[in-house]
């Protein structure tokens, strides 16, 4: 029996049926999605595992081991945990400047465990949107967020103006481009603990960084940005620090000052060929459900 399609009855049960069978598409895409990325999550927490047990990690001086996940972009959380575990802390005070939304960053969890400090961002709306969410812990005096285009021309008045000289427990530097020459031009604030984004595409003993530009802005989309790490490893000793670490998912290198360094502590050399992880941009630890920040009571 064939079907008249000029029939509006007909026609409106072969559109309904095609709309069914659109969403149990869509339905069946989505759990294979879900499934799929289930699935990457599980292999990439195996080799990671797998990865502690061999012998270049077994070092219990070897940062890499302790990294976690809570708010931090992979594994920096746990990393910086357990250097402030070596170290001990003082003012328990922090600067970090390319935070963004405040959601994916390197002191959120030290935040939300009574730290206080200073977060910049170039982004009025980022700004904009911390005050939401964390308008709490501003109100507290806790935490200060500022919309500023950081350079190396102004980064020392920034601290100055908000309050952050002298002695603090940890920076962080993430701009995506001028962070080497923006940590050279640092001199307002004495950091125990400094964390820098490298780029890993430059492997050791390659000692590059691009050419400063006060306007400059990475495109998001190429490998040409920053600086690589036996060039930090060179500012560093410049400046007083050595090179304990570098998170496995080889974007941040960990400078501790050297005062506070000792190779009971730490895992010597400090040097990049000792401490280099190679750009592992799959590399993602996962902390349960995707992020979320919001005030917080301490009990």
């Amino acid at each position: 029996m064939s079907l008249n399609l000029n029939d509006p009855a007909v026609a409106a049960q072969l559109l309904l049926a095609q709309v069914q069978i659109s969403e149990q598409q869509t339905a069946l895409l989505r759990d294979i999605k879900t499934q799929t990325q289930r699935q990457l999550w599980l292999s990439i927490q195996q080799d990671w595992h797998q990865q502690m047990n061999t012998p270049r990690y077994s070092d219990p001086r070897h940062l890499v081991q302790y990294g976690y996940k809570t708010y931090s972009q992979t594994d920096e959380d746990g990393i910086i945990a357990e250097i402030f575990n070596r170290i001990g802390t003082t003012n328990q005070r922090f600067i970090e400047f390319g935070v963004e939304t405040g959601i994916e960053c390197n002191t959120m969890n030290l935040l939300i465990q009574g730290w206080s400090g200073l977060w910049l961002d170039g982004s009025a709306q980022n700004i904009q949107r911390i005050s939401e969410t964390l308008g709490a812990y501003q109100a507290a005096g806790q935490l200060t967020a500022v919309q500023a285009f950081i350079m190396a021309e102004n980064i020392n008045d920034l601290f100055t103006q908000n309050g952050f000289t002298g002695e603090i427990d940890l920076l962080c530097v993430d701009i995506d481009g001028n962070d080497y020459w923006v940590w050279q031009a640092i001199n307002v604030v004495n950091p125990r603990v400094v964390i820098v984004e490298f780029n890993g595409t430059w492997r050791p003993p390659t000692a590059v960084v691009q050419p400063y530009r006060a306007d400059y802005m990475w495109n998001g989309q190429d490998n040409y940005f920053g600086a690589s790490l036996k060039a930090y490893e060179k500012l560093g000793a410049q400046k007083g620090y050595s090179l304990v670490g570098v998170n496995y998912g080889g974007g941040n290198a960990f400078f501790v000052r050297n005062d506070l360094v000792s190779e009971e502590k730490f895992l010597a050399p400090f040097t990049a060929e000792q401490h280099y992880e190679p750009p592992r941009f799959f590399f993602a630890l996962t902390a349960g459900h995707p992020a979320g920040i919001g005030p917080l009571i301490q009990v």
